[in-house]
């Protein structure tokens, strides 16, 4: 066998053998680009990865400086340029299909570009750095030059493209930000013009520029001179007087999200509150396009802003946070709203094929669609995410054709290994942590935070099911391994625990037992030769107090699973002196170790010094911890903590680390022999690693990147490959019939229904499930206890058992003493009373605290009962309160006070309207418009009729045309019945109420009330319109109270004042809510807090604060500055008033004794002196105006909201005076309206 000889020198003639790169597993986190029209491609890890969308085929491009940052794709030249992430990035340039690179772009960029754009026509491409630049380049790709630049410091943009029609015009837009840039030439010379769009309000209004331009009290008397803008005020010039806006000047606009242009240069803007905005290319005139509503299913959808943007034919098509893909049909400054496509998942990215043919639709989970115009099917997934990157992967024995991946959430996939298609998933609804596969049967165990272990069986790849579960722990398990030849499966969970299950499938992968192992468990290492009957284990863990690491090997035979109860105690805890457990430690700390294959000697990688280290193991047996120390030491050539890994065969060490970079090493000279940079260090690096049995293939996963890598050896073969290749036909020989008794017991074996989550829950939380999927229903509905607490009770139950005869005499003991003490308590009553002993004499101390302690149990127990039943219907009690004041009110009742009268104006609390009251109103609306009608009918027919009698009837006598005459006269001088209503001042329609005089029916009557109440409502809707409309205005005053008062406290500390700030407040009246939320301040008792909880805090504060004084240690440049300028480069003018001006030494010296020189100096001291206080009393003055004029403004603006609210508390008893006036008829109606209502 190749472990028990030495390597010849020709083992080394296969240096030539070297990795390559076979396919790059992983999703978009970036949007998603077309190539051309068969191809898109997006960013992963350091890659960049092609897709073709009609056959699925890959191809990868590897940045070799780290991540890809920002991608962008030119269709016409079929170019994609990607820039790196490292100091100082660069953009590359790359021509495909060959993936050849074109030229590389380098500008003075420090740290990342955010954004990268080509135009769609020349060759043209835009670019946006970070801070600390914030730099707009326009490069001419072609030539690697930069035709000009800007800079815009502290302005970050998330979307730049370029107009389709006009590659001279560019858009930049940010959320709170949009700008047009025109790029403008001179022959050679090019030149940025920059025009920012004046966004709406938040309510699609636009704001008056006189308002902003403008004071807002004008004087009405121009004999003064002319009214002088704000900036002419303020002393601006140039661009800064055109900019310029007061502090106090507070317009809240709109926050775009996305853009995209049309064919006509205009913009089409989506907005966060929901609206979509149209701007003119040319003018930058901004249209609010008007929304139609519809009655349709879309309304009940949760449709808040567009998060992407594509022009269509006629309008637009925009994806919400809901799934859904909607077309905006845009006509005449309206725009309709119809339901497009649905997809599982919220969309954030879409954009059309070069030849508009299809629609790339990307999710948030990363998933891709596309959707094809005028074909059967329409939408087609071509690149189908998981949930979230990969937590761990392993091949599927023996490693040629499948694999397994493993996410954080519990989703499983199966793998081919050829192309990376999935085959299969499976779905626990569980935190998951690790993945290993067997390598004696088709099956996988998944170990998960909760410290249950998942038996997985892929006898079919295609429907992996589950088929047993092993809940050992509470704590979570961190590590699962399997030895060489899947006899056991080793579980490291952490609170320091290692469990040996039986991985066979036909034994129901029963547990044997566990040890007990330092709780940081790093690694599990094993070694499980055919040639011996024991498997060697070997258990990495850190000391960091000690600053050490410590490794703990033991030996378990291979008939263990037949004899586990000889080698467990009763709580499965395994004997150390049977499994010959040995303790070592090393003075030095390491990230991962290995035992080779001999079991002489341990490999170690070092975690602070970059060197890989063997440690010779003694012959000898030894008692306690044994001290290694380093055998031999070479460099590992990797920075950063990385893991070792043997190959199958035990002849090859596998190093990755931090860097990225996965190493092949010879195992006994530690020489590299085969090297490649899978990852790079900006994503943290490789997280794990796996070969297969054959060595053929290798999977790296990243750690922080999200990508998975297959590695293929290139010029693989001689020795290399024999030694390899020789040892997996002979591992496979050996394990055949065991695989093959495994493999048939796993086909045959059912469904187990284990409490998994169902398929409702994690459709809610996951929506991209295939249809296909297994379900997992729940059966368990009783508490699971973990497998060590089963094994604690049972040794509990056995040694009840086992003491039941010693219990049973001590018991009879008991109860002859208490029949001895009965018979001393008769004895001692028929004594004299001198010579009685008290009751308490004869008591046992300890029953009589125990019945006392029962006693007050009880007490406790029933107190805390009747408390808890007291609490309870308060808690209902206040619920319904809450349910009948305040949640059913549709408007909430609440004050609002003056600021300096005592003034206090209410609203109208109201409920809302039922259905039922609604449609009684429309209903009587309705008849009372078709009474009008009629009446007005009806009046024209009877005025006909009375002409045609008076034309017949002349003859009659002239006293009846007059008493016909004094009846018109009578009839026209009553008074109408809607004279002395106020409604009329709320903007309120009476028309339609009738007179009292006219009320004959029940049903007019009824009418007439409801009508009124209709008028009370709405008068009642309109005072709490104005209401409202106050509440935001004091809102406003206090906010620019406050701001005002800043500067004041300013001005109060550089005059050295006591004067108090007046600062208002709202009160409980003007905000009711708060009534319902109790604050901190309010709860008077301390909070309980548990010591380790305020050793923690302590802890972490400490070293906050150590962390902090390091920066601030290492920061020369800082403190420089504060120890000689007090942290600050010039004098402000407020040290002034603080600053003093030092006396000469000599002053201390009588003046007789001055000499000339001393004499001069006095002067030029008095003379600075004097300027000094002259420049504190001119600056003390100027200080006290202003102060003067805040407090004034202050006093001005809070006074005008008072007066306004004291005609708000007007409209207030008007509005009272309204609603008194119907409701004294709808309350007392006449008594001919009572009879027939109590009728």
């Amino acid at each position: 066998m190749a472990q028990g000889r030495e390597r010849d020198e020709g083992y080394h003639s296969a240096g030539g053998a070297s990795l390559s790169v076979r396919w790059v597993q992983g999703f978009p986190k970036q949007n998603v680009h077309f190539v051309n029209n068969n191809t898109i491609c997006y960013p992963c890890g350091n890659y960049v990865i092609f897709i073709n969308i009609e056959t699925k085929n890959k191809t990868v491009l590897q940045c070799s400086n780290g991540i890809v940052g920002v991608v962008a794709t030119n269709i016409p030249y079929e170019v994609v340029a990607f820039s790196d992430r490292k100091l100082k990035p660069l953009i590359y340039i790359y021509s495909f299909p060959g993936l050849t690179r074109r030229t590389k772009l380098k500008g003075n960029i420090l740290l990342d570009y955010t954004l990268l754009s080509f135009s769609y026509c020349g060759t043209y491409l835009a670019s946006y750095s970070s801070l600390p630049e914030f730099e707009l380049a326009l490069w001419n790709w072609e030539s690697n030059i930069i035709l000009c630049k800007k800079s815009q410091p502290g302005i970050d943009v998330n979307q730049m493209s370029f107009n389709p029609m006009n590659w001279r015009q560019l858009c930049l837009s940010s959320p709170s930000a949009v700008s047009v840039w025109t790029i403008e030439r001179s022959n050679q010379e090019h030149h940025f013009r920059a025009r920012s769009v004046k966004l709406p309000l938040e309510d699609g209004s636009f704001f008056n520029e006189t308002d902003v331009v403008f004071p807002q009290s004008l004087p009405k008397d121009l004999i003064y001179g002319p009214v002088l803008p704000l900036s002419a005020i303020a002393g601006l010039v140039g661009e800064e007087a055109e900019t310029f806006r007061p502090k106090d000047d507070l317009y809240p606009l709109l926050h775009p999200t996305m853009h995209c242009w049309t064919p006509t240069s205009d913009l089409y803007i989506g907005c966060e509150e929901g609206h979509l905005l149209m701007i003119n290319g040319d003018t930058l005139k901004v249209t609010v396009l008007n929304k139609i509503e519809e009655e349709s299913p879309l309304g009940r959808r949760n449709f808040i802003s567009p998060v992407t943007l594509v022009y269509q034919k006629e309008g637009v098509l925009a994806s919400g946070i809901d799934g859904f893909v909607y077309s905006f049909i845009i006509k005449d400054g309206s725009y309709m709203i119809k339901d497009f496509l649905e997809i599982e998942r919220p969309v954030e990215h879409m954009t059309f094929s070069p030849n508009y043919t299809m629609l790339l639709i990307q999710t948030d989970k990363g998933s891709v669609y596309i959707y094809t115009f005028g074909e059967e099917p329409t939408l087609n997934k071509v690149l189908d995410a998981c949930d979230g990157k990969f937590q761990a992967v392993d091949f599927i024995t023996p490693g040629t054709q499948h694999f397994m991946t493993l996410t954080h959430s519990g989703e499983i996939c199966v793998w081919w290994l050829e192309d990376c298609s999935c085959v299969s998933k499976i779905y626990l609804n569980t935190p998951a942590t690790v993945l290993a596969c067997c390598p004696s049967s088709l099956s996988a165990a998944v170990g998960t935070e909760g410290g249950s272990v998942y038996f997985i069986s892929v006898y079919d790849k295609e429907s992996p099911q589950v088929v047993d579960k092993a809940f050992l722990s509470e704590s979570s398990v961190q590590h699962v391994t399997y030895d060489q030849r899947g006899i056991f499966l080793l579980v490291g969970t952490s609170e320091g625990r290692v469990f040996i299950i039986c991985a066979s499938s036909s034994r129901s992968f029963r547990i044997i037992g566990f040890t007990e192992v330092a709780k940081d468990i790093l690694q599990i290492s094993t070694v499980s030769l055919s040639e011996t009957d024991i498997v060697e284990v070997m258990v990495l863990s850190s000391l960091p107090e000690a600053g050490r690491s410590r490794l703990e090997m033991f030996t378990l035979p291979t008939l263990l699973p037949q004899v586990s109860t000889i080698f467990a105690d009763e709580r499965g805890r395994l004997k150390d002196e049977i499994i010959h457990k040995y303790l070592y430690e090393l003075e030095h700390t390491l990230s991962s170790a290995v035992l080779d294959f001999q079991s002489k000697q341990i490999y170690g990688f070092c975690s602070q010094v970059p060197y890989i280290c063997s440690y010779l193991l003694p012959k000898e047996e030894h008692m306690g911890i044994y001290i290694l120390k380093p055998y031999k030491k070479v460099q590992s050539r990797q920075y950063g903590p990385g893991m070792l890994y043997l190959s199958s065969h035990g002849l090859w060490l596998i190093t990755i680390a931090k860097c990225g970079i996965l190493c092949i090493r010879d195992v006994y000279t530690l020489e590299t022999f085969a090297r490649c940079r899978s990852h790079s260090h900006q994503g943290h690096g490789i997280q794990s690693m796996r070969i297969s049995m054959d060595g053929q293939n290798i999977l790296v996963n990243g750690r922080d990147d999200g990508t998975l890598v297959y590695l293929k050896w290139k010029r693989f073969g001689g020795l290399l490959a024999s030694e390899i290749l020789d040892y997996y036909q002979k591992l496979l020989i050996s394990l055949s019939s065991t695989m093959g008794e495994e493999n048939d017991y796993l086909s045959t074996t059912p469904k187990v229904c284990i409490d998994l989550g169902s398929d409702s829950e994690h459709t809610k939380q996951k929506a991209s499930i295939d249809s296909s999927q297994d379900e997992l229903v729940p059966t368990d509905v009783k508490k699971e206890i973990p497998w060590i607490q089963q094994k604690s009770q049972e040794a509990i139950k056995k040694e009840v058992n086992l003491f039941s005869k010693k219990r049973k005499e001590i018991k009879e003991g008991i109860k002859s003493l208490s029949k001895t003490i009965l018979n001393m308590m008769e004895e001692n009553d028929k004594l004299e009373n001198i010579a009685k002993l008290d009751q308490q004499e004869f008591g046992l101390d300890l029953e009589e605290l125990e019945r006392l302690h029962d006693e007050s149990q009880e007490e406790v127990a029933k107190m805390i009962k009747d408390v808890e039943m007291h609490n309870l219907a308060k808690s209902y009690l206040a619920e319904l309160i809450k349910e009948e004041c305040w949640n059913s009110m549709a408007v909430k009742g609440r004050a609002l006070k003056c600021f300096h009268i005592p003034c206090v104006v209410e609203n109208f609390p109201m409920k809302a309207r039922t259905v039922e009251e609604l449609k009684e109103l429309e209903r009587v609306l309705q008849q009372k418009k078709i009474e009008a009608e009629c009446l007005k009918l009806r009046k024209e027919i009877v005025e006909a009729q009375s002409g045609v009698i008076l034309v017949k009837k002349r003859h009659e006598e002239d006293d009846e045309e007059e008493e016909e005459e004094d009846k018109t006269v009578k009839c026209s001088n009553l008074p109408n019945y809607l004279l002395g209503s106020l409604s009329t001042d709320f903007g309120v329609d009476t028309s339609l109420l009738s007179s009292q005089l006219q009320l004959h029916s029940r049903e007019e009557k009824i009418n007439q009330i409801i009508l009124l109440k209709d008028i009370i409502y709405k008068v009642k809707t309109a005072f709490n319109n104005e209401f409202d409309a106050a509440y935001k205005q004091k809102e406003f005053e206090i906010t620019r109270v406050k701001e005002r008062n800043v500067r004041i406290r300013e001005i109060i500390v550089d005059l050295e004042l006591e004067e108090a700030v007046w600062q208002p407040e709202f009160e409980d009246c003007e905000k009711p809510e708060r009534t319902l939320v109790v604050q901190d301040e309010e709860i008077t008792a301390h909070k309980h807090v548990m010591p380790w909880h305020k050793a923690r805090e302590e802890l972490i504060v400490n070293r906050e604060t150590e962390r902090w004084l390091l920066i601030q240690g290492a920061n020369t440049r800082l403190r420089a500055l504060m120890d000689m300028m007090g942290g600050v480069l010039e004098v402000k003018k407020e040290d002034i008033l603080r600053m003093v001006i030092p006396q000469p030494a000599f002053m201390a010296k009588p003046d007789a004794v001055w000499t000339e020189e001393e004499r001069k100096q006095f002067k030029d001291y008095e003379k600075k002196v004097k300027e000094l206080n002259e420049e504190r009393d001119k600056y003390r003055k100027s200080l006290e105006a202003e102060l003067k004029k805040l407090q004034n403004s202050i006093q001005e603006s809070t006074q005008a909201f008072d007066e306004h609210l004291k005609r708000l508390f007007e409209r207030r008893v008007k509005a009272e005076l309204v609603t008194n006036q119907h409701l004294e008829h709808t309350q007392y109606p006449p008594s001919s309206c009572l009879c027939q209502l109590c009728q």
